[in-house]
């Protein structure tokens, strides 16, 4: 009986260790191999994106309390979970053993940048939430939610704990954009003209090495658009403003 209990637990464990293997085996799941140089070349840049867009929030919302004092308590506190989230993917660069290209990741946010910045000396409170809190929100999770399915085992639970947090600040900038619609609706239009097709041409220009780390564009373009329409949609537009608004990002 003793021997027959024995040859049981064998082969649990072996079942077990059958199981572990083909979770961490990339090639049984159709992963990526994250140890190859092309993959870790590819990573340098995604991977300086995330750390970067997490600094830029960050600044954002804290720039955002400047213009709407009475919600600096709740802004500091997103930009407090944004500057968690940069140092979560900084440890998943260093995870592979791949140096972040910062200097890359700020030319590919320059113009987002830039066009927040102007708005901010404007006082121009919606652009800055349209940028901020819907579009690279927007632009983040459905980034996020695509890498999530093949990513590396310590990256992905990194970056599942970063999306909750930033379904609150999708959610932030939609609550104050719904309930200011009446008065904001024009300038909302008038921002978007002008910035998703930014957020186009940025999946365009990381299209590339998004495909080496398995993530394809057109699906990374579909998660967006869905996203930033359900956020409009929720924020009180028609359905023929939010496709009037969307056919910017066809540039």
């Amino acid at each position: 009986m003793h021997n027959e209990l024995k040859t049981n637990d064998m082969q649990t464990l072996e079942s077990n260790k059958t199981t572990i293997e083909e979770s961490t085996n990339p090639i049984s799941l159709n992963l990526p191999d994250f140890t190859t140089d092309s993959y870790k070349d590819a990573y340098s840049r995604i991977n300086a994106i995330v750390i970067e867009g997490e600094q830029e929030a960050h600044d954002n919302y804290i720039s955002i309390a400047t213009l709407i004092p009475n919600e600096l308590e709740e802004l500091t506190k997103l930009a407090r979970m944004e500057m968690k989230h940069k140092k979560g993917f900084t440890a998943c660069g260093r995870n592979l053993g791949v140096e972040a290209d910062m200097e890359f990741a700020k030319k590919f946010f320059s113009k987002l940048h830039g066009n927040f910045q102007v708005a901010l000396e404007k006082g121009n409170l919606t652009t800055c939430l349209l940028i901020q809190a819907i579009l690279i929100e927007a632009f983040a999770i459905s980034a996020y939610n695509v890498y999530i399915r093949v990513a590396d085992p310590f990256a992905k639970k990194i970056t599942e704990g970063v999306v909750k947090d930033e379904y609150l600040h999708l959610n932030y900038g939609q609550e104050w954009l719904k309930e200011n619609l009446s008065t904001c609706k024009e300038e909302l239009m008038e921002a978007n003209k002008v910035n998703l097709p930014l957020i186009k041409q940025m999946l365009d220009e990381v299209a590339d090495d998004a495909s080496v780390l398995a993530m394809d564009r057109e699906e990374l373009m579909e998660e967006f658009m869905i996203a930033y329409q359900d956020t409009l949609m929720e924020i009180g537009l028609d359905n023929r403003e939010i496709a009037r608004m969307a056919m910017a990002a066809i540039v």
